[in-house]
């Protein structure tokens, strides 16, 4: 009798053990989403430019950066400050198919074009909802697969 209540106990822990807790069982599958991040550096070119010019030009790169965010392709962007390398001016989040589109749609910014700037373009994965984008303009989702 002893023998088969410690069976029956062994067989239980053996469960316990192997069995994936309820809760996890039920946990949906992890997803990601990426959105492509862009650099803006001071380019190797840069100058230093008139007032006026630099004013000019500015007026252009935030036309620009408006335009992207218009058209849904970029969801925010902004300059950085308390940098420790001040060629780190900034960065630009786009929402399209890859870092090579976002390059190229960065690389026609007037700021880019004058040599003042230059990008870097990556693709940045996070978990599925973890970071949301209100004020950006929506486009149909594209789904993508996890690297």
């Amino acid at each position: 009798m002893r023998r088969a209540r410690l069976a029956v106990l062994a067989a239980a822990v053996l469960a316990a053990v192997t069995a994936a807790p309820p809760s996890l069982a039920a946990d949906p599958p992890f997803e990601m989403e990426s959105v492509q991040l862009v650099l803006l550096l001071r380019a190797p070119t840069w100058k230093k430019l008139p007032a006026e010019e630099a004013e000019a030009l500015q007026k252009q790169h935030m036309a620009h950066l408006t335009a992207m965010g218009t058209s849904g392709k970029m969801v925010g962007a902004g300059p950085f400050s308390d940098q420790s390398d001040p060629a780190y001016r900034g960065v630009c989040i786009y929402r399209v198919g890859s870092a090579a589109e976002a390059r190229g749609l960065a690389e026609q910014d007037p700021s880019v074009k004058a040599g003042q700037l230059r990008v870097e373009a990556m693709t940045w994965w996070f978990g599925k909802g973890s970071v949301t984008f209100p004020k950006a303009v929506e486009q149909a989702p594209e789904k993508k697969a996890v690297p």
